[in-house]
């Protein structure tokens, strides 16, 4: 019976990690199960983005999907051991993640996990509805303790910079030939696609457009004080940190990665906007009302 509690709790963590959050909704992951010990593994096939030579945004994928099943283990009752990048000889292997020793399951763990629905991911204009800063400063401090740093970018002209940023990297990934405009066509939906709370929307940036006028809402920089893997997958696990505690609160956000894949305009917004940390994702988090949903791989499709 405890053996097939334990299979049990391995599988939770396996569809845990499958519905973690990705940059660009493709889940660029892979599993090895052996026994109780699972290995999360980069899949090159499908994660690698032309605009993420270095496989930053990647590793960052791959941590929200180790930070869900880090929580999935806690909620069946498990104390997981996590190793991160455990094996100089496989670059590959980013983690391992054991089932580890029996602890009273946490309530929380378990209903932050099987409460989370992709559609926190949202690429739309928000409603005017507010985010108390109650609920910013606790994702802010949930976030530095997986070693990321959450900023609120509350001045208006900061926020016009971010936007002519976002823009400005458009340009010039759209300069970047047909493999980047082959990928954009592959992740997004058609520029202008309606949606039920009748805004349109530009994937690749977020923006509302015509349509209601949505808000822009919070705006915040996810950064970590070095730049070396672990950090971009300790962000991953502090994003999905982030996310999961935001749907919690009925609050949704939407990602801005476009200024970090140019490195001279993510080293402005270092120096400029995060006092010489690295910033990692530029995201908004506020209330949207949205029937699209993100589409997960079948559990089968990432087993290797």
């Amino acid at each position: 019976m405890i053996v097939k509690q334990r299979a049990e709790a391995v599988h939770a963590a396996l569809e845990a990690a499958r519905s973690a959050s990705s940059v660009h909704d493709d889940q660029p992951l892979s599993f090895d199960v052996a026994g109780e010990e699972i290995g999360l593994c980069a899949d090159g096939d499908g994660g690698q983005h032309a605009d993420d030579p270095a496989g930053r945004e990647l590793l960052i994928n791959c941590g929200a999907a180790l930070f869900n099943m880090r929580t999935a283990l806690l909620g069946e009752g498990y104390r997981p051991v996590v190793r991160v990048m455990p094996d100089p000889d496989r670059p590959s292997l980013l983690a391992t993640v054991d089932v580890g020793t029996e602890m009273p399951a946490d309530a929380q763990a378990r209903m932050l996990v099987q409460g989370y629905e992709p559609r926190a991911i949202h690429r739309v204009g928000f409603t005017g509805l507010p985010v108390p800063s109650v609920v910013i400063q606790s994702l802010a401090r949930h976030a530095a303790g997986e070693g990321a740093k959450l900023t609120v970018i509350g001045s208006p002209d900061a926020v016009r910079v971010l936007a002519v940023l976002t823009q400005a990297a458009q340009a010039v990934q759209a300069q970047g030939g047909g493999r980047f405009a082959l990928e954009m066509l592959h992740w997004t939906r058609p520029l202008g696609a309606s949606h039920a709370n009748g805004h349109r929307r530009d994937e690749r940036d977020g923006r509302a457009d015509a349509g209601a006028g949505g808000e822009t809402g919070v705006v915040a920089l996810l950064s970590t004080p070095r730049d070396s893997q672990q950090e971009w997958i300790a962000t991953g696990q502090a994003l999905q940190s982030i996310l999961l505690r935001a749907s919690a609160r009925g609050f949704s956000a939407a990602f801005h990665s476009q200024a970090l894949g140019v490195h001279y305009l993510r080293e402005f917004l270092r120096q400029e906007l995060c006092s010489g940390d690295y910033p990692q994702m530029i995201m908004r988090i506020g209330v949207a009302f949205d029937d699209q949903q993100s589409v997960c791989r079948p559990l089968p499709g990432v087993l290797d």
